[in-house]
């Protein structure tokens, strides 16, 4: 538990600096997007391999849409991997 503590405290102190925050917001977009993608592909019973087939792409691009390290996702290809997963893509700004 001392490691949970010393994260909160660490994380208290991070939120006081203001460029944190933004920087924080940024990283969990693309985290969630790509954890989201990586969710969907598997609920629906597909390897990346077979998710890349569908796209006309390389499984090693479908590896990189779900690494959620990733910065250079455009929202073409966020769309269509949407469309071939049978979802809608939203945008907000909020």
């Amino acid at each position: 538990m001392k490691g949970v503590r010393r994260f909160k405290d660490r994380l208290k102190k991070d939120l006081r600096d203001p460029e944190f925050p933004k920087a924080f917001d940024e990283e969990e977009v693309y985290a969630s997007l790509a954890i989201q993608i990586a969710k969907i592909r598997q609920k629906k019973n597909l390897t990346q391999q077979e998710l890349a087939k569908r796209l006309q792409t390389t499984q090693q691009n479908i590896s990189r849409l779900e690494d959620i390290d990733n910065r250079s996702c455009s929202l073409k290809t966020l769309n269509k991997v949407a469309h071939v997963l049978g979802k809608r893509l939203k945008v907000e700004l909020v």
